[in-house]
């Protein structure tokens, strides 16, 4: 018989477990331009916001977060021709506490802008784009068209999977059949 005291079982036991919530923790929280912050960007970086989203391979799961002073600037979510334009009405989300959190909910292509006039034609705009299913194993294949709105976005708590993908069922079921293995060997 398994004796759960056994230190030797106890460990493994804790693996299996580590193992198989593992995939469910891999969510980051990104701010917005790292030290930078969201601002106007400076004459000798213009293009912070630019580089910064090339640098970065956004998931869903992870979160952007917005630090700036809610006295003096705000972020909104907008359409692609809104971020291109710099046009400001109609946002599809607003945000202005000056610590503002956008939780990545979906794929696709997402754009802010500050809410203050006359910054996003400073370059204070962001577009950052987020490829299938959030796995790492995912390609930019994913290419939404160039009319897709980026409207499916949701303002509140981390969002949790309501299923694993496929990808993540059978490394978990592994995980799983080889800790019960494990432990009965370990006797």
């Amino acid at each position: 018989m398994v004796s759960l005291k056994s230190s030797r079982c106890q460990f493994w036991c804790a693996l299996l477990i580590i193992l198989s919530i593992h995939g469910k923790v891999l969510c980051s929280t990104y701010q917005v331009g790292d030290l930078h912050g969201w601002g106007i960007p400076s004459s000798t970086n213009p293009e912070v916001y630019t580089q910064w989203s090339k640098y970065h391979n956004f998931r869903i799961g992870d979160s952007l977060f917005f630090l700036y002073p809610p006295s003096q600037d705000s972020v909104i979510q907008v359409t692609r021709e809104s971020y291109n334009s710099c046009n400001l009405k109609d946002p599809i989300l607003y945000m202005n506490n000056g610590n503002s959190l956008f939780n990545i909910t979906t794929p696709g292509e997402f754009y802010f802008t500050s809410g203050v006039e006359g910054h996003c034609g400073k370059s204070q705009k962001l577009h950052v784009s987020v490829y299938g299913n959030g796995s790492f194993a995912d390609s930019p294949a994913f290419a939404p068209s160039a009319s897709a709105p980026s409207y499916p976005t949701v303002f509140g708590a981390i969002p949790v999977q309501a299923s694993a993908s496929p990808s993540l069922k059978i490394p978990m079921f592994m995980s799983a059949v080889a800790g019960i293995l494990i432990c009965l060997l370990a006797i």
